[in-house]
């Protein structure tokens, strides 16, 4: 085995990153495995971090290696690791819980007290070699290759907004069409919706949203959402209305499109304050909201296994491109023109 690696690192605290080939491969402790890494994608994170925005400047140490969505093969493991050996495919789950805060021992690890994630707060897996816990490893069915085992982490997002709740032949809206929205609609094409309207302002993402299962596509640049949701379910709304928009513009108008006694799910992040008239959008029209974050520990998961062995829905249709680590640049730049879709590094 080589002795050194090559890795993209945030070293400098400014915008960019860092490609280097003589990292030292990490050694995994005894509750942790080491990754030969396959495939890596690239998140909107990694995007604040390569921007090294104030998001990024509050949390990440330097210098690190970054990137949390990955996946690969087992070397080598720990002496206290027992549910996994050298040789297991695995893909990465982002969240390093503590398991002992309150949250942690009540089955809701993805939401930890002391919450720790890959690749933020920690080394992260655009290299060659990764170290992770047990804890954030998910061992892979043979059907999923290693490409699609590394969006396997923000398709555990899209999923679990869509189904924090029953979808089944209910009308369901997609605000936004990036990656995780896409993979959204079709999720929630794939588990029953009877309607799927995906909403964006770029006419290439929508057609990415429906050629995986959304219905109805809505570009707000040139219609009006409301009145074409309203049009599609009868007057009466949207039964869920899921946001991975975090634009408060959009999300406050949006309301208007939600059903009486509907759904709305938040899973953007806004960067400024919500404003909602509570008394019409949501206590007249006994709205249920709910906020999600990340993946549940590890139903979400099981989830996505039982999705994509239906067949009806490929992450194949939400990859925008594929690239060497070295061309990381070229990648970064393609996210920022509007190429949609996933960026994806080949590290195999």
């Amino acid at each position: 085995m080589e002795k050194t690696m090559k890795g993209l690192m945030k070293q400098f605290p400014e915008t960019g990153a860092t490609f280097r080939v003589d990292l030292p491969i990490p050694e995994p402790a005894d509750n942790e495995i080491l990754v030969k890494v396959h495939f890596a994608a690239i998140c909107g994170t990694d995007q604040h971090i390569y921007e090294w925005n104030e998001w990024a400047q509050e949390r990440v140490p330097l210098p690190m290696v970054f990137g949390h969505e990955f996946s690969g093969e087992i070397i080598k493991v720990g002496s206290g690791v027992t549910a996994f050996r050298a040789g297991d495919r695995i893909a990465a789950e982002t969240h390093i819980p503590c398991n002992n805060c309150y949250q942690c021992r009540t089955g809701n690890m993805h939401n930890c007290e002391n919450m720790k994630i890959i690749g933020v707060h920690v080394a992260g897996g655009f290299s060659d070699y990764a170290v992770i816990p047990q804890d954030c490893a998910w061992k892979l069915d043979d059907f999923i290759s290693y490409r699609h085992a590394a969006m396997l982490e923000p398709m555990g997002v899209a999923v679990h907004g869509v189904m924090s709740d029953d979808i089944n032949l209910k009308s369901v809206v997609i605000l936004g069409c990036g990656p995780i929205g896409v993979m959204a609609a079709g999720v929630a094409a794939a588990a029953g919706a009877a309607q799927v309207i995906a909403v964006d302002v770029f006419d290439n993402k929508l057609a990415m949203a429906k050629k995986v299962g959304a219905n109805i596509c809505i570009n707000t640049k040139t219609q009006d959402f409301i009145d074409v949701i309203l049009k599609e379910t009868n007057g009466q709304g949207a039964d869920v209305i899921v946001d991975y928009t975090g634009a408060v513009g959009l999300i406050e108008v949006a309301f208007k499109a939600l059903k009486k006694g509907g759904r709305f799910t938040f899973v953007g992040l806004p960067n400024k304050k919500l404003s909602l008239d509570l008394t019409s959008a949501v206590i007249y029209k006994e709205a249920r909201m709910n906020g999600v974050t990340g993946r549940l520990m590890y139903k979400t998961w099981y989830q996505c296994m039982d999705i994509l062995r239906q067949g009806t829905f490929t992450l194949d249709d939400v990859i925008g491109g594929i690239y060497g680590l070295e061309d990381y640049e070229k990648a970064f730049q393609d996210i920022r023109s509007g190429i949609p879709g996933k960026m994806l590094f080949d590290l195999e």
